[in-house]
């Protein structure tokens, strides 16, 4: 009898783990548990795993070693080094340089710098320097009189305190008047991690 009674209360137990998967992973109201969730042994698994997996989707700068080169797909190549920004596109082979150590930019206050570079088939290459922001900068929007594009980041390691963002694009026929209305870059929480407005 004793037995019997054991084992009741472990299957009362067990049947009151696999019931409460949601409140196991700390899924907050409206959000769908994770599909994994299903079974005794991992919906006990503490809270703070469910958050650590979610945190680590989030996208960041690629990091690249000092002088390593990064082609896009439209023919545009950027490198870093400890100085700033270095690039070339395909209608200007020439390498470009934008410093972060001339004094023209403050790393300590957020903001985000823009170059633009539209070829006469009209292939627009966009890229610039962000820096100063809190947190760790993780996407790049960019809104244009043509359209809104999600540009890539690149930095350097070690916590530079600042990154370059690039994009690029085919403009749509008759885009003479294409400009950029405003740079946002985003944190990892989905903060603003420093912005511009052009207009």
């Amino acid at each position: 009898m004793a037995g019997i009674r054991k084992y009741v209360a472990a299957a009362a137990v067990a049947v009151a783990l696999i019931g409460a998967p949601t409140a196991a992973y700390g899924v907050s109201p409206g959000k769908a548990a994770p599909a994994s969730g299903r079974s005794a042994h991992v919906s006990v698994r503490p809270v703070y795993a469910a958050s650590l997996s979610l945190a680590t989707i989030a996208p960041t700068a690629r990091i690249v070693a000092p002088d390593e080169h990064v082609v896009e797909p439209g023919g545009a190549e950027f490198w870093l080094t400890a100085q700033g920004k270095h690039w070339t596109t395909l209608d200007n082979p020439d390498p470009q340089f934008a410093s972060v150590v001339d004094g023209n930019i403050d790393l300590h206050t957020p903001g985000v710098s823009a170059h633009v570079e539209v070829t006469a088939e009209g292939h627009a290459t966009l890229s610039g320097v962000y820096y100063g922001g809190r947190g760790t900068a993780s996407r790049v929007t960019v809104r244009t009189t043509a359209g809104t594009l999600h540009g890539k980041l690149l930095e350097l390691a070690g916590n530079p305190g600042w990154g370059v963002w690039y994009v690029s694009a085919d403009l749509p026929a008759h885009s003479d008047d294409f400009g950029v209305r405003h740079i946002v870059v985003r944190d990892t929480e989905g903060e603003v991690y420093s912005r511009l407005d052009l207009n």
